[in-house]
């Protein structure tokens, strides 16, 4: 998944990288509506990267290093028992990386956005 480790940091494939390409370019409706909001240091000044990969073999829908932040999105099939599953997993080898998860639903993104906004900036204090 990945090639040589260089310094302390993996160098991602060239496949890795397009795959995170290929989802900046095809983003849902709820992924376009946050990434309006966080883009160009909007909310609170913070910078975050969308499709940000990780090293681990990874794509982060949102990340913000400053907070060590990671913002996942999830469609409606995440509400499958088998996903859920994948879900927490992925969220503990995230976690044990020293990155935070916060997962929010695509309708929470949609319809209730200011709860969202609060609960990211949380993670501010």
């Amino acid at each position: 998944m990945f090639t040589k480790s260089l310094s302390n940091k993996a160098k991602l494939s060239k496949s890795f990288l397009d795959k995170a390409k290929y989802l900046r370019s095809n983003a849902t409706e709820a992924e376009d509506y946050l990434w309006k909001i966080l883009r160009n240091r909007k909310l609170n000044g913070l910078k975050f990267r969308r499709q940000h990969p990780l090293h681990r073999g990874f794509i982060l829908d949102f990340y913000c290093d400053e907070l060590k932040l990671a913002i996942e999105l999830d469609g409606s099939y995440h509400n499958a028992t088998a996903q859920k599953a994948e879900d927490m997993e992925r969220t503990i080898i995230i976690n044990s990386q020293g990155i935070n998860v916060i997962r929010f639903s695509n309708a929470e993104i949609l319809d209730n956005t200011e709860n969202v906004l609060n609960k990211i900036l949380a993670f501010v204090k």
